[in-house]
């Protein structure tokens, strides 16, 4: 069965279905990683017009998701799933970002992502002290990869075999916004950022994305989704380079071609967590 089961509950499905089924996200899915339903608002309508939406009492611009239709299009889910996660992306919720992905995805629970941010975000002052050779960063990448793994069968064994481990309830609201009540039958809300989108469904896209990256069987890389930029609280990932070796007079760094791993190592942690434009 599929690690994580997505519900989107939108009243535009034509607009997520492109990029879900392409590349790695396809991928997750014809691999049994992950799986996606879609369940479209207007099917729980009000009247002949099929409506989710009113004006807001007090008056002002816009209209707002109805309570009926969106708790109606939840409880037809949690009927078959009770114990589905409900994901509202929205501006009041937390904001979103690696640490998240992580716990969402089941690989951290959300005291060893508070403890790894603690102990791993630290200066690019620092980073050299961390990684002194290229046999350390190794290390601590298969150590932590051991973790994660340890993580994830412990996750698989508190769920029968044919279950999922965790079901999330995407709702992407649209219009001016929701009714508040709505947020009583929310499990996480989650922001994007200081900005406003046309509708929910490019979060839930991101979200999606971020967090499905992160599962077994899915990247390419053995440790794709271990060394890389937020990988370990605020951290940027070194820069990388690939042919040609001089292009238009910038060239890639010799140390990079040397063949001396602990001196590669000690540059990349050096020039980690550098901003660059």
């Amino acid at each position: 069965m599929s690690k994580i089961k997505f519900t989107i509950i939108t009243l535009f499905p034509e607009a997520l279905r492109p990029y879900l089924n392409c590349s790695m996200l396809y991928k997750a899915q014809d691999r049994g990683v992950i799986a996606i339903d879609y369940l479209n608002l207007r099917d729980f309508g009000l009247g002949p017009h099929k409506s989710v939406d009113d004006t807001p009492y007090g008056g002002g611009d816009g209209m707002l998701l109805r309570c009926e239709p969106v708790f109606a299009a939840i409880e037809s889910v949690k009927n078959a799933s009770p114990d589905a996660e409900v994901i509202l992306p929205t501006p009041v919720g937390i904001t979103w970002n690696q640490s998240l992905a992580r716990q969402f995805a089941g690989i951290d629970t959300p005291a060893q992502t508070a403890a790894e941010v603690a102990s791993l975000s630290v200066s690019a002052g620092k980073a050299q002290n961390r990684l002194e050779d290229h046999s350390e960063l190794l290390g601590r990448t298969k150590s932590q990869e051991s973790i994660n793994t340890k993580v994830l069968a412990e996750n698989a064994q508190k769920q029968p075999e044919n279950c999922l481990e965790r079901h999330f309830i995407i709702l992407c609201p649209h219009y001016e916004g929701y009714d508040e009540r709505i947020l009583s039958i929310v499990d996480h809300k989650i922001s994007l950022g200081h900005y406003v989108l046309t509708g929910g469904e490019l979060a839930a896209l991101i979200i999606i994305d971020s967090v499905t990256r992160l599962l077994p069987n899915v990247l390419g890389g053995e440790h794709s989704a271990a060394v890389e930029s937020f990988s370990a609280g605020n951290n940027l990932e070194y820069p990388q380079y690939t042919k040609p070796f001089d292009f238009r007079g910038q060239k890639v760094p010799e140390i990079l071609l040397s063949g001396n791993h602990a001196a590669i190592a000690k540059w990349r942690a050096e020039h980690s967590g550098h901003s660059r434009g």
